[in-house]
């Protein structure tokens, strides 16, 4: 079933009484979401609502990505570009070489799946990672490291999944743009692609962004400059998925460049308030339907049959994120870029796997091998990164020092 009106309707109500519920039981908002989207699976068999890979990219991501890259200063963002992108292409690499040496030497997987999997549940979702922090209060050069990492990660995370699709798929699939079109699998062609990926996508950013700042330039009313910036957030991934580029990067460019260029003159004060507040409301929307969703398709999994690969593939998607942060962390501890062991540990554990993985696996070719195994785990792990790491994170950073005891559930 499509997502209708009038099931957007149910969801965002019961998104409301979530929120005021979560609140009275200091339970992250996100956690609570998603056990109500289960129990409406278990209960209400009339709300079958499908989540699709085209649904949570084309509709869910790019106001999610916008409205966290509009609040990140370029400023703080320059200073710490390095560890992120450390962090987001060797960190990734990382994490998914242990990850599928697990899958395929422990749970007994064919090579193709393990590669599949361990790539494409290695990359941090920035859906999660936001909404979690958000609700914790985080702020900061920690909240910056995590949430621009968990961002720019995709573009490497597109590539090497396109690499390993073109290995395992047909001659017909091999040049899927959905993955980034990678079909040349020497050194060569994936550093090419990855480069036309990373930088296509910050160049359709920078185009699509620096053309919505050039028109709300030219009026002083609110309501056409928040309707700029909301072309802006669409019209930027959009423009980077037709031509097989990172959708991910051109909304983060576009989010950043409005954000910090947009305050010096292209938009009125009056905007800027109102496009704050519109994107803030636009936020715990979609972070409300998407969670609900998530938790409707886990009702609808049947992961009792792969709860051994599942947790197989936990501990080492564990393991290869601490490997990940710890060893690219460990380049920049005589610099001035040292990332301190707390900052190192949330890193770590904050590392969240949500919607993106998601996506990736339901984009998936039915005659992959282990398709739907490999849907299943993948929603597996992305229960327990949720409700698990999810429920522990606010701890974790109040026994860290980094949030005071009164911040540590904040209204999201």
């Amino acid at each position: 079933m499509q997502l209708s009106i009038e099931n957007i309707e149910i969801l965002l109500l019961v998104a409301a009484v979530v929120a005021m519920l979560a609140r009275r039981l200091r339970l992250p908002y996100t956690i609570g979401l998603t056990l109500a989207g289960l129990a409406l699976a278990l209960f209400n068999s009339t709300l079958n609502v499908e989540l699709t890979k085209e649904l949570i990219f084309t509709a869910f991501l790019p106001p999610l990505i916008f409205e966290a890259a509009f609040h990140m200063h370029w400023r703080e963002l320059k200073q710490d570009l390095a560890p992120v992108l450390v962090l987001a292409t060797i960190g990734v690499l990382v994490a998914a070489a242990i990850t599928a040496a697990g899958i395929y030497f422990v749970a007994g997987w064919p090579l193709a799946a393990a590669l599949l999997l361990g790539v494409l549940i290695s990359a941090t979702d920035p859906v999660s990672v936001i909404a979690t922090f958000k609700e914790a209060g985080v702020k900061g050069r920690l909240r910056l490291l995590v949430e621009a990492e968990s961002l720019f990660n995709d573009g490497t995370v597109a590539v090497i999944f396109g690499v390993v699709l073109a290995a395992t798929a047909s001659a017909a699939t091999v040049g899927s743009a959905s993955y980034g079109g990678a079909a040349n699998l020497s050194a060569l062609g994936v550093a090419q692609s990855f480069f036309v990926t990373f930088f296509g996508g910050i160049a359709c950013g920078a185009l699509v962004g620096g053309a919505a700042l050039l028109l709300a330039g030219r009026t002083e009313d609110h309501l056409i400059e928040i309707t700029f910036t909301s072309i802006a957030a669409y019209g930027s991934f959009l423009l980077a998925e037709h031509f097989h580029l990172s959708g991910v990067l051109a909304t983060l460019t576009a989010g950043v460049f409005i954000g910090n260029t947009g305050s010096l003159g292209a938009i009125t004060d009056k905007g800027r308030e109102s496009v704050e507040a519109f994107w803030e409301y636009i936020g715990f929307v979609v972070n409300s339907l998407i969670f609900l969703l998530i938790g409707l398709r886990l009702g609808l999994e049947k992961l009792s049959a792969v709860w051994l690969p599942a947790l197989i593939v936990i501990v080492f998607v564990t393991l290869g994120r601490a490997v990940a942060v710890y060893a690219c962390c460990a380049l920049f501890r005589r610099s001035k870029l040292r990332v301190s062991r707390p900052h190192q540990h949330v890193l770590f554990w904050g590392g969240l796997r949500g919607a993106l993985a998601l996506a990736l696996a339901l984009g998936l070719p039915n005659e992959t091998p282990l398709h739907d195994e490999i849907i299943s785990v993948a929603f597996a792990v992305v229960a327990y990164s949720v409700i698990v790491q999810g429920l522990t994170m606010t701890p974790l950073l109040r026994r860290l020092g980094e949030i005071a005891p009164r911040e540590a559930l904040r209204k999201p």
